[in-house]
């Protein structure tokens, strides 16, 4: 029997729209919050209180890091293209990746290997000797500019140790981590932000192959912030000219 694909997000008639189950114009606007709406197209269900708080969290923590690539990418772009906001942005998002802002799912998946684990600590030590041993970046952990600790990531789990209604689990196995990551290398590796997320989202039950996706809803956000000074204060011009100066032109002989 053929499969009819379905659809529980939205539905629209010619005098109004639905999200889900509610209705658009009399229980959603003015009536709950974006993160309150967005997380409920996402994962499909209310969310609580603590939902939200620990979403607000995770999405305030992943909006800016400053000119990093992402948002030079942008920058550069709609200087380029002034006319094309969207892809200004849309540059910026690309590098949304497994080096930078979307790591928590790395991390995240080390985690679910410690929590699936009949020996946890056995478990992370290994993950973290794995990693030594063939000198891999270990996702979630390392920052070159905060140490000893990244103070984003201690406010995070602090945040999620204050929330009863958390399993805890996420947290402790990223501690239990960290511990074992200390030992295995012989000195104190601080647990980054993307570390903590991946950590946060896991206890408020976002799946690991989600949690990328939590980073380019607030990178988008903190892109436009960059378009926004771009337009006040235009850098991309100084950028793409600092490169042209910087890197040199090496003639090379082909014969």
């Amino acid at each position: 029997m053929k499969h009819t694909p379905t659809t529980e997000l939205c539905a629209h008639s010619l005098t109004g729209m639905s999200y889900r189950d509610k209705d658009l114009v009399n229980d959603l606007i003015g009536e709950r919050t974006f993160t309150d709406v967005m997380f409920t197209q996402i994962m499909g269900r209310t969310p609580r209180a603590v939902d939200l708080r620990i979403t607000d969290a995770v999405l305030i923590t992943l909006m800016e890091h400053g000119l990093t690539p992402s948002a030079i990418a942008t920058r550069l772009i709609y200087m380029s293209a002034p006319e094309n906001l969207q892809g200004a942005v849309s540059a910026g998002i690309l590098a949304v990746g497994s080096q930078f802002v979307g790591t928590m799912e790395n991390c995240s998946q080390l985690l679910k290997k410690v929590l699936e684990s009949t020996n946890p600590e056995q478990t992370a030590r290994d993950i973290a000797q794995q990693h030594k041993s063939n000198k891999q970046h270990l996702p979630g952990f390392g920052h070159h500019l905060h140490k000893p600790d990244d103070p984003r990531s201690l406010k995070l789990v602090h945040l999620a140790q204050k929330e009863s209604e958390l399993s805890q689990e996420h947290v402790n196995a990223l501690l239990m981590l960290g511990k074992a990551v200390d030992e295995v290398f012989g000195k104190h590796i601080t647990i980054n932000a993307t570390g903590a997320v991946a950590a946060l989202l896991g206890e408020i039950g976002v799946s690991t192959e989600l949690m990328r996706g939590f980073a380019v809803i607030s990178r988008a956000a903190g892109l436009v912030s960059h378009i926004a000074e771009e337009q006040r204060i235009p850098s991309g011009r100084y950028i793409w000219e600092t490169i042209d100066e910087s890197i040199p032109y090496v003639k090379k002989s082909t014969t």
